[in-house]
């Protein structure tokens, strides 16, 4: 996947796949670099959505709301005029609705590799080392 472009392309992520980044936040932002869109797809409700979006300081362009992902998909990419349509999920559930839909899938280990995304994975066992050294110093 080229992060270079014009901009043309729709970007949405499954709520999981941006669970399993490092900082969803400063994920978003860079995505804005070479996206036109970026938003979020989830079958949770609405407020779990927005909750998770508010602490990360996440703009969305678009999110999915009470609608199944399904019906988000196709609104969104008929909202959403750009050359390309990338769903970024964690499952093969995720692949095949986004093929279903005309969506290219991209997992989201992938689409981290590819745009140096910090998983939350590797963070997490780095602040294990962290806090086990902390834990040392204690009297």
């Amino acid at each position: 996947m080229s992060m270079s472009g014009s901009g043309e392309m729709t970007l949405a992520f499954e709520l999981s796949a941006l669970k399993e980044l490092a900082s969803p936040g400063t994920v978003f932002e860079d995505a804005r670099r070479w996206t036109r869109y970026v938003g979020v797809i989830s079958d949770q409700p609405t407020y779990v959505v927005t909750n998770f979006t508010r602490k990360n300081r996440i703009r969305q362009d678009f999110f999915s709301g009470p609608k199944g992902r399904a019906e988000s998909l196709d609104s969104v990419k008929s909202q959403f005029d750009t050359d390309r349509h990338v769903f970024v999920g964690t499952t093969d559930d995720d692949r095949e609705l986004a093929e279903d839909h005309d969506w290219e899938f991209l997992h989201v280990e992938d689409a981290a590799e590819a745009a140096e995304w910090d998983l939350a994975s590797d963070a997490d066992e780095d602040d294990e080392g962290k806090e086990e050294d902390v834990r040392d110093d204690w009297p």
